[in-house]
Order: structure tokens, then sequence, then C-alpha cells
């Protein structure tokens, strides 16, 4: 689509009352995996961020039509000034937006101000919460670091002034950062960054996670954890108007012919299952107990025509076609890979032996047979820290080694990773070799584990599984108890610095998975943060990506095409690379 050809706006109209969602209407879906809790400032993972997605309010957004994807003001009456160094962002908040009632507001209508959100980024600082988000806020805002440190590992005083987040009044909010940036903003349209208010917070103090209260288009009603959650519509939200002018996507036409000139959302509730398995949530979803669901992998070939000499070209299969099942289908802006715990004893560190153990390991995992077999071809070979459709991403550096047991093994002979007795490598050091890759339960996640058996057998390295959930696998993670584990990570803003980060220094233990630490790489990035997008920042991420790929913390995976069914009743649907939902901007007619 010609970016230039649509117009896609959202009216907020605040001085008129909301019309309340049809709780009649209820939307079905699922997630394949469990999520931790619902406090902006305590998780990450993508299935929490699902929910605070649509509980919790950030000051800008996307707008749901436009690609390449486009900020728009949300809570904000225009977006923000910024200043001619990229230094000082100034935000001025819409007034009339009110919080869901809580018993913490004593019966009053709670009205969102600047002093909200200021509160909000600011427990991303503090050292009492360990905000796996920090990482974008440490050392960002003038005066930040001065107030950390003077919290030392207790509470952040949020009493105390910090000329880098300062309210000018009820509803102006001025960020002043420590170094020119002018890629900022999107950080502030995570879900991550949406206001909560200070006095629920203080009253659900020892289980923030379970009680989220925001001024976004829904509450949350119901939670068993791992199990269920329920949604149900704010009715004191906003009142906001779809008003789109849609250009020659037949998508956008009916997003628009389904929405134009309604009151969101339309939905008034919407009822979340915990389906991990694969099988169960394809059969939930032809069952029509779901009305909108990805394709399993066990479902691909049944439910795509998938062109054999272009894996990537496909339709719906008739038999679904026919029930006028809806498919739509994105390259995610996403990688993923495998990573090594550079701080362990056997894969870690950065001497010639283990950087030969880890580049094997790579150089035997056969990507493109797995992306052939279990992904069913829906997926591309990722050879780039940044990932296509971010800014920063170059199609032309090829990262993954070469896929080449022979050479691999050779490789090990030389570094002194001698096979014993036992038909098993030993450690340069006579020690055994043993290495323990953590995994998931489900039946695809078998299906991996036997490529990975067979890559480890080739090699004549012993291995074992640690298998968890989720939440739990996490959590040992940012423990530093894994030795290796696979992951992937999305653009929660489209920017290239998204993506390098995962490999920074001072992101160890949170973001940088691997706890990898290289002096260069870190010198790079730091000053890539002091440059806009263009080709003086991409040298630098060529830079990085070679450090990478020398040090080898990574093993580089795929990109995944996402596909998404939706029955025929569903409306308004359309795929967003950066908004983790579309809940609020769908209609359903039954």
């Amino acid at each position: 689509m010609n970016p230039h050809a649509l117009l896609a706006t959202l009216a907020a109209l605040a001085l008129l009352p909301a019309q309340a969602a049809d709780m009649n209407k209820v939307l079905r879906v699922a997630l394949n995996a469990p999520e931790t809790g619902f406090d902006p400032a305590k998780v990450s993972d993508l299935y929490s961020s699902t929910v605070t997605e649509n509980i919790f309010d950030p000051l800008v957004t996307y707008d749901y039509l436009a690609r390449p994807a486009k900020l728009i003001p949300n809570t904000v009456s225009a977006l923000p000034a910024i200043s001619a160094d990229g230094k000082v962002y100034t935000f001025r908040l819409k007034p009339g937006i009110y919080f869901a009632a809580d018993p913490a507001f004593k019966g009053k209508k709670r009205e969102l101000t600047a002093a909200d959100y200021a509160y909000s980024i600011k427990r991303h600082l503090d050292p009492a919460i360990h905000s796996p988000w920090s990482f974008l806020v440490d050392g960002r805002f003038v005066g930040g670091n001065e107030l950390v440190k003077a919290a030392g590992k207790g509470a952040l005083n949020y009493d105390a002034p910090l000329d880098g987040i300062r309210v000018l009044d009820k509803y102006t909010l001025q960020l002043t950062l420590t170094e020119t940036n002018f890629n900022f903003l999107p950080i502030l349209a995570m879900p991550a960054f949406g206001a909560v208010a200070r006095e629920v917070i203080e009253a659900n103090r020892d289980n923030t996670n379970a009680h989220p209260v925001g001024t976004g288009p829904y509450l949350l009603k119901e939670w068993k954890p791992g199990s269920r959650i329920v949604l149900e519509a704010n009715p004191g939200f906003r009142k906001l108007v779809f008003n789109a002018t849609p250009g020659n996507d037949p998508v956008d036409k009916a997003v628009v012919q389904a929405l134009q000139g309604k009151t969101l959302p339309q939905v008034g509730r919407i009822e979340i299952s915990v389906i991990e398995e694969e099988q169960p949530l394809w059969l939930s979803f032809l069952n029509r107990q779901l009305d909108i669901s990805g394709i399993p992998q066990v479902a691909l070939q049944n439910a795509l025509v998938i062109d054999p000499k272009n894996p990537l070209k496909v339709r719906l299969a008739e038999q679904y076609a026919r029930q006028g099942i809806q498919l739509q289908r994105q390259l995610l802006p996403e990688i993923t890979f495998h990573f090594f715990n550079m701080q362990d004893p056997v894969v870690g560190g950065d001497s010639k032996d283990r950087i030969a153990l880890r580049r094997a390991i790579a150089m035997s995992f056969p990507v493109s047979e797995a992306i052939a077999g279990i992904r069913r071809g829906q997926a591309v070979p990722m050879n780039y820290i940044v990932p296509a459709g971010v800014a920063g991403h170059n199609p032309a550096f090829r990262g993954a080694p070469k896929y080449d047991p022979a050479a691999a093994n050779a490789l090990l002979d030389r570094f002194g990773y001698r096979i014993g007795s036992d038909g098993y490598r030993t450690r340069p050091d006579g020690k055994p070799l043993s290495i323990e890759l953590a995994c998931g339960t489900s039946s695809t996640d078998k299906q991996w584990n036997e490529y990975w058996q067979k890559t480890f057998d080739t090699l004549k390295i012993r291995l074992g599984f640690r298998q968890g959930k989720w939440n739990e696998l996490s959590k040992a993670n940012h423990q530093g108890k894994l030795q290796m584990w696979g992951m992937a990570w999305g653009a929660d803003y489209p920017d290239g610095e998204n993506f390098m980060q995962l490999l920074y220094g001072k992101n160890a233990g949170d973001s940088n998975a691997a706890d990898f630490k290289n002096a260069d790489y870190d010198r790079l990035f730091e000053a890539s943060l002091k440059l806009p997008h263009g080709p003086a920042r991409n040298k630098l991420y060529d830079a990085m990506n070679k450090i990478a790929v020398a040090q080898q913390p990574w093993i580089f995976g795929d990109i995944r095409m996402r596909s998404t069914l939706a029955h025929r009743h569903v409306k308004g649907l359309k795929l967003h690379p950066l908004l983790g939902t579309s809940w609020r901007y769908l209609d359903l007619q039954k």
C-alpha cells in the first residue's frame, strides 16, 4: 500500500458522554503461554502485555490502518513539542480522561493528569521494583542517575524533584533527556509506559500485578492465573469515534465499512483462555470456541495451500474459505534466536575454545531444515539483529554461519574437544562436556528438541533438556540459571535500538538474556544512541553485528510469517506490526 494514500485518524470527543459497548458481544481469544501479571512496570512478556495494552493508556499510540506504522496522539492533544537539540519533549494532556473506578479513589472520579505519567515513568527507575524495562530509561533523564543512586537498594523517592521528569502544570509533562535522541517517542507508545494511579499502586502494594487500574478501553474483570482472563469494557472510557479514509487496500476498506462513525470499543467482553497445546487450540477455533486464532504449526498444511516453489505464497484451504473464514498474513518485525549464557563456565566466556564451541553448535543446527519441517516454510532465516521493517535493518548482511557439521566437528577437534572412549567429547581440560537446553513442554517444543538432539549427536556432545513453562524458565533465566534457551523478540517500537540493546552489557540480566558483555559492542551502541536513523548509525549497527557474529552469543534463528484467522462474524480486523491486539477496533456481527 502507498502510505501517502491512507489517512487514518481516531477522533476523541471528550465532551460527549461515552456510549457503552455492547456487553452481549463477547470476543473469545487465546494465549499460547501463561501470562505473568498486569503491572506495566513489572511484566515484559508478550502474553501479559497483550492484556495491559487494553487496560492502560500510553501518551501516544499507533494509527490502526497506516503503513508504515505511524505514531498519533493518544491521551495528549497533539504529538509532543521536541526541542531543536532532541533533548526536551513537552506533552499536553487532554482534560477529562478518567481512571476506571476503584476503591482507592474513595468514591470520587479520578482524572488522569501529567503527574500520573511522571509517576509511572519513575517506577521504571525504582530499584525496588526491578522493572524489566529499566534499560529504556536508565541514564536517560537529567538527574535520574542521582535519584536512583540516592535510593540505593531501597525505594525511589517519588516526591524528590527531578529535572528530567517535570510536571509543569496539571496537564503538561516535560521530559528532558541527558543526550540528544530524536527516536525516543516510540518508546513511550509501549504498554509498559501506560499511566497508573499512585494511590492504586500504594493500596495494592503487595500484589500490583493482580490489580491493574487504568484509563484504557477495558478493565480486568476476572483472572485465574495461567488459565483464564476476562476483560470488560470500561464504562468510564472516553468518547472515541472511529473515523478513517481508506486507500486501495481491500482490508482497509472492510475495516472502514465495519467501523466508520462507531464509538470504540464495540465489544463489551473479552474472554481469554490460555491454551498451550497446539491441537486443542486449533480445535477450539474450528469449533467456534475462539473467534480469532493464529494457525498452529500442526495445522499449517491443513489450513493453507502452500506453493512448493515459494512457501510464503499461500491461500486459505477451500474448506475454510467456504466458511467465510478470514486469513491475514504479516512478516513479523521480530527475531528468534537461541542464546548461550555467556557467564556459564562451560559455554560462556570469550576464550578461543569457548567461541569455537558456540560456533560449532551454530554451524550444526539446520535452520533451513527446521523452517521447512516445523514452520512449514512460513519463516525466513535470520541474518541480522535488526529485522526487516525496522529502522536500521541491513538486508545484505549475512550473519548466520553456513550449515556445515563436518567443518564444525573439525573446529572442535582443533580446539581440544576430544572424543572419549564413550563416544562423547570432553572439554579441553579433560572434564566431561555436557550442555543443558531449556525448552517448553508443547508438541512443537518436542519437534524442536529432535532437531537439537540431532545437532548435538552430530557433534558428539551430550545434551540434556530442562523442561518448564515459559514463565518458570523466564524467572530462571533472569537468575542466570539457564545454560541455553530460545527466545523471540518483537519490535516494541520500530527502531533498531530496540534490538541492538539485546546484547548491550548494561542490560545483562534483563533484556540481554545472554549476559553478553563486550566493551567494543557497548561503546558502539552508546555512540549509536546519539545518532538519528541513517547511514552513520547503520554503519555502527553493522560493526556491532560483526562483533556478535565473531563472539557467537546467539544462534540466529528465523523471522516468522504471522498467519491469523478470524471467523466470518469478526469485523474490523487488521494486523498491526506493533500493536499487540486489535480488540478495541473489532465488532462482532453474528
